[in-house]
């Protein structure tokens, strides 16, 4: 459990799509989310209680090292027709009008990935569906600094 979580300030960003299927364009109908969860959950994280999405937090000007996640997962292969990829999670959450969201920093790791990049001041997050939060909202993104740098 996270004793000292480090604030940052984020405002909610528009993303691919592809992690929740939502693009007109992506090659993964459902989502990529929904297709890696069960890859997820063979190796111990359990996220079916979240919203089969991710959300996409900038905090730049700054940008983030995810140090120390509390899971990595080497050579997942989620897709068939694809090589296997590495992801790594840890622990956060998210304050929007005063109420707080558990979730996960996502980290499909860029060395493994396919395609769909987020830039590095760019953090992924799954979590609940949120009523009410959009586009240019401004949340509070509670990080555990063991895990993750930020870099001013």
């Amino acid at each position: 459990m996270v004793q000292n979580w480090l604030t940052i300030d984020g405002v909610i960003k528009s993303g691919h799509q592809v992690a929740s299927g939502l693009a007109g364009d992506s090659p993964y109908p459902q989502g990529t989310i929904e297709m890696q969860l069960p890859f997820f959950q063979e190796r111990g994280l359990n996220l079916s209680s979240f919203f089969l999405g991710t959300l996409n937090i900038s905090i730049a000007p700054a940008t983030f090292i995810l140090k120390h996640p509390e899971y990595t997962f080497k050579q997942v292969q989620w897709h068939p027709d694809y090589l296997a990829e590495d992801f790594s999670f840890s622990a956060c959450q998210i304050i929007f009008q005063t109420k707080n969201y558990n979730g996960w920093i996502y980290y499909p790791h860029p060395e493994t990935k396919i395609g769909h990049f987020q830039d590095n001041s760019t953090i992924e997050v799954i979590a609940p569906f949120i009523p009410s939060l959009n586009y240019g909202n401004r949340v509070d993104l509670l990080i555990n600094p063991d895990a993750v740098i930020i870099v001013n």
